[in-house]
C-alpha cells in the first residue's frame, strides 16, 4: 500500500549523499524490501517463516499488503531502486489498522487498549526495522529517522509504538537490560500495557539496586536504544516470539515526549536531510 496522501506521490523524504528515503513506490521494491527482511531475519538472525508463505526467499505477510513501506537506497548501487534498498521500516497507521484487522503488534500486546484509551491521538505502529550489514552505520539510521519523522509530521502523528526485539526466545539471558527498562524506563498509567498472550514474562527480574546502569545500557540492542534515547517508553513485560528467536518488548512514544535536542536534530518541520538540503 503506497501513500495515497497528494503530498507523498512517491518524493524523497530524506537524502544524505548518496543515500536517499521514501515510501516504496511500486510492487518490485516492496518485493525487494520482503528479500531483505528475509535475509536478515530469516538468514543471519535464524527466524522460521509461516509455511504458507508463496515466496521463499521473501518475508511477507498480510500486513505488508496494508501497510507503507520506508526504504533507504543506495544510488551508487548498479541497476534500478529494487537494486538499491540496504534499509527498510514497516509503518502501520491506526486509521489503517481499525479498517484491515488492526496492529500487527496486538498478538503479543494489548494495543488496542492502549489506543482506546487515548482516542484523540493518532497511534503509528513501527515494525520490521532492517538494514544490511555493511550499511547499519549512522547515516543510515539517520535517514530512516528523517523518513519516520517526516511521515509522523506528515500524518500528524501523536504516539509511535511497535515491538522491539532482544536476540533470542531466552528472556533470562536478558534478565539486566529487561530489568532497567522494566525500573528506568516502564510505562505507567494512562500508558501501560499488558501482554496478550502467555508467552509473557515479568521483566522485573532483578531489583533495582543490583541493575548495573552502565553495563545494562551497553546490553541495550541499538535499536531500543535507540528509542530510549528519543525518551521512550516500554511494557513491563516482555514477549518471547519463538517463531523470529526474539524476546520483544513493547515500545510507546509519544511524539510530544520527544527529546527536544532530536527534534533539533532533525528540524521541527524535518528539514534537516531534507531532499533539497545539503548535506554530506
Amino acid at each position: 500500500m503506497v501513500d495515497t496522501l497528494p503530498s507523498d506521490d512517491g518524493a524523497l523524504l530524506g537524502q544524505i549523499g548518496p543515500l536517499q528515503t521514501r515510501l516504496v513506490r511500486e510492487p518490485a521494491e516492496l518485493e525487494a524490501a520482503q528479500r531483505l527482511r528475509f535475509r536478515v531475519f530469516g538468514e543471519e538472525m535464524g527466524a522460521t517463516f509461516s509455511q504458507d508463505a508463496p515466496v521463499a526467499d521473501r518475508d511477507e505477510d498480510r500486513f505488508d499488503a496494508v501497510c507503507d513501506h520506508l526504504i533507504v537506497l543506495d544510488t551508487t548501487l548498479p541497476g534500478e531502486a529494487p537494486d538499491q534498498i540496504v534499509g527498510t521500516y514497516r509503518l502501520l497507521r491506526d486509521e489503517v489498522a481499525t479498517r484491515t484487522g488492526g496492529f500487527y503488534s496486538a498478538s503479543e500486546y494489548a494495543v488496542d487498549t492502549l489506543v482506546a484509551r487515548h482516542e484523540d491521538k493518532r497511534f503509528l505502529e513501527l515494525g520490521r526495522s532492517c538494514v544490511m550489514p555493511d550499511y547499519r552505520s549512522k547515516r543510515t539510521i539517520e535517514l530512516l529517522w528523517q523518513g519516520i519523522w517526516a511521515y509522523c509530521l506528515r500524518h500528524e502523528i501523536d504516539v509511535m509504538t511497535g515491538c522491539a526485539s532482544f536476540a533470542g526466545a531466552q528472556a533470562e539471558q536478558h534478565a539486566l537490560p529487561l530489568s532497567f527498562l522494566y525500573h528506568h524506563a516502564r510505562a505507567t498509567g494512562e500508558w501501560a500495557v499488558e501482554a496478550a498472550t502467555g508467552d509473557a514474562v515479568c521483566m522485573d527480574m532483578m531489583p533495582v539496586e543490583a541493575v548495573d546502569m552502565k553495563a545494562a545500557l551497553s546490553a541495550l540492542p541499538p535499536l531500543i536504544k535507540g528509542y530510549l534515547r528519543l525518551g521512550a517508553k516500554f511494557s513491563g513485560t516482555a514477549v518471547l516470539d519463538r517463531a523470529f528467536c526474539t524476546t520483544d518488548v513493547l515500545v510507546i512514544l509519544p511524539v510530544a515526549t520527544i527529546s527536544e535536542r532530536y527534534v533539533r536534530y532533525y528540524g521541527a518541520d524535518a528539514s534537516r536531510f531534507a531532499a533539497d538540503a545539503k548535506t554530506a
